[in-house]
Parts: C-alpha cells; sequence; structure tokens
C-alpha cells in the first residue's frame, strides 16, 4: 500500500498536480466498485452443504415453495434470505415413565431415527420453523409410549417386547406424518420397572425353580421305587422259573452243578497254590445216586462235601496244580 501511494505520488508529481489529482479520483472510484463488486458477489450467492436443503424466504413474497438442493445459488441481498435444512436421518433418545395395564410402573426408553420430508419443507418452516424435533419428538413420543404400554401387562412387555416395538413404530409413523416427518427406524433400548416388582419377580423365579427341584426329587424317589419293585419281582420270577425247571427236569441242576465246578476248577487253575479237591468238592459226581435223586434227601445234602476217613487212595481225588 505504501509502495502504492509513492507511485501515484511519482506519477502526480511528474504529470503535474491536476493530472495527479484526477487519477487519484479515478483509481479511487476504481476500487470502490471493485470492493463493492466482490460484496455484492458474496452477497447474491449462497452454498447448500451436501445433505442439506435450502427454502427461501422472499420480503415480500414470504415462504418461496421451491426447495434448493446441494450446490451454490443466486439470491437477491436484503429482499431474499436461504433458511437451510439437514435432512439427514439424526437419533434421539427419549426416555417415559408410564404405568402398564396391571398399574405397574415402566421406565421405558425410545430411540428414534427421524427426518424432515424433504418434499414439505416450506410447510415445516412456517408450522414449526427449524426446531422441528424439539417441538414434535417429545410430544408424539410419549403419547404413543403411554398409548401402547397401557395395553400390556407388566410381563407381557417382556415376552413381547418385539410386538410391543413394532406397534410402537406402526403408530408413530401414522402419527408424523400429521407433521411431515419420516422416521426410519424405532426401537426400545431399555425397559425396566420398579425395585418392587423387580424383587417380586426375581422371588417368583427363585420358588419357581425349587418346585422343580422338589419335582424332580419326588420324580426321582419314585423311579427308585419302581425299580425297586421290578427288580424284585424279577427276582420272584426267576425263582418261580428255576423251581419249575428243578421239578420238572432234574438233569437242570446237574447242569448247574456242571457250570459250578467249571468255574471254581477256572478260579483254582489262576491260583499260585497246589491244592488237591475230590469230586464231590469240585461237585463233579453228578452220576451218584445220592444226588440224582433229589426228592429223598435235602438239596443241601446233594451239594455238602463228604468227608471219608478210607486211606487216600480209595477216594477218587481230582488234582488241580498252577505252576
Amino acid at each position: 500500500m505504501d509502495r502504492l501511494r509513492e507511485a501515484l505520488s511519482r506519477l502526480s508529481s511528474t504529470l503535474g498536480p491536476a493530472a495527479g489529482s484526477a487519477l487519484g479520483r479515478a483509481l479511487g472510484v476504481g476500487a470502490v466498485g471493485v470492493a463493492g463488486m466482490a460484496y455484492g458477489g458474496s452477497s447474491c450467492l449462497f452454498n447448500v452443504e451436501g445433505g442439506h436443503r435450502a427454502v427461501m424466504y422472499h420480503r415480500f413474497g414470504g415462504v418461496q415453495e421451491r426447495i434448493k438442493s446441494e450446490g451454490t445459488h443466486i439470491l437477491i441481498p436484503w429482499f431474499q434470505r436461504p433458511i437451510l435444512y439437514d435432512v439427514r436421518a439424526k437419533p434421539r433418545m427419549i426416555q417415559s415413565m408410564t404405568g402398564s395395564k396391571d398399574l405397574q410402573m415402566v421406565n421405558i426408553t425410545l430411540r428414534v431415527l427421524s427426518r424432515p420430508d424433504v418434499t414439505h419443507l416450506p410447510r415445516i418452516y412456517r408450522e414449526l420453523g427449524t426446531d422441528y424435533d424439539e417441538r414434535v419428538l417429545p410430544s408424539i413420543v410419549n403419547e404413543v409410549l403411554k398409548s401402547v404400554v397401557a395395553q400390556y401387562n407388566a410381563s407381557q412387555l417382556i415376552t413381547q417386547r418385539e410386538a410391543v416395538s413394532r406397534k410402537i413404530r406402526a403408530m408413530l409413523l401414522q402419527r408424523a406424518t400429521e407433521f411431515n416427518l419420516v422416521f426410519d427406524d424405532v426401537s426400545i433400548t431399555q425397559l425396566s420397572f420398579g425395585k418392587e416388582y423387580t424383587a417380586a419377580v426375581e422371588a417368583k423365579q427363585v420358588a419357581q425353580q425349587e418346585a422343580e427341584r422338589a419335582r424332580f426329587v419326588v420324580d426321582k424317589a419314585l423311579q427308585e421305587k419302581r425299580s425297586v419293585v421290578i427288580r424284585a419281582q424279577g427276582e420272584a420270577q426267576s425263582a418261580k422259573l428255576i423251581g419249575d425247571a428243578v421239578r420238572d427236569n432234574p438233569g437242570f441242576l446237574q447242569l448247574r452243578r456242571l457250570e459250578a465246578a467249571r468255574d471254581i476248577a477256572g478260579t483254582l487253575s489262576k491260583s499260585s497254590n497246589r491244592l488237591f479237591l475230590d469230586a464231590n468238592s469240585l461237585l463233579l459226581n453228578v452220576n451218584d445216586s445220592s444226588t440224582m435223586d433229589l426228592g429223598s434227601r435235602p438239596s443241601q445234602q446233594a451239594f455238602a462235601p463228604r468227608v471219608s476217613m478210607a486211606p487216600p487212595l480209595s477216594t477218587p481225588e481230582v488234582a488241580v496244580s498252577t505252576q
């Protein structure tokens, strides 16, 4: 700036006082004109950012119906003024305390994702202004919450939470159309009850668990009793069948004697000691007349080992040895 003044003073001294003053006035007018054009250009233009829309207000015509989209637009300074709206969906948390059908107090929090209807922005500005969400959302959300929650019991609010959320969403969408708003999502984020009701629910759950445990103990005892009865019946039936087999076929008892002798011999063969047993001890005297005649003597005598006082060589012996 100082250099410009110095150059102008030099030019004035060169051209003379009259010409210098005329040149200075011309340059001043030019500078004012450029500044005025710059100011006018900036005042006649405005930008609409992404995700926004603009409504034009005219001093003589009021709110214009035409909506300005994203980009740079022209306006008439002082006569026109743009009103910008953010048309992107914005989340909002709304909390409400209301009563259920069974008169239980419910603390419910709702998350609402809302945005204005772009085609009705001029009407929204006329009726609600730019803070439409503060004016509309708290009132209609609380109204819908109280209306829907009052139709369900406290337990139903927990078990049918999805159905409750769908019903709240449907009613909110219906109410939002009256204010030219759009709800993209409505969801219940928190659902809680009073301390008394919560304690009562926990006590009920504990009682149900104890009842289930007692029922299990009773069922277990009944099953054990039935198993004992069935086992006793099976043993009685087995004894009856064995008795019938012995009575009808004496050879059945001899077969059992042979099986017992085989088991005894197998056990002794695995022993490290050398033992000498007679046929009676091994139950191998199946051809003995005293054992075959079961009706003439008790069965205990048939199975009892006999001790003979005769010399060792006169009694048949069976030697079972194990190395």
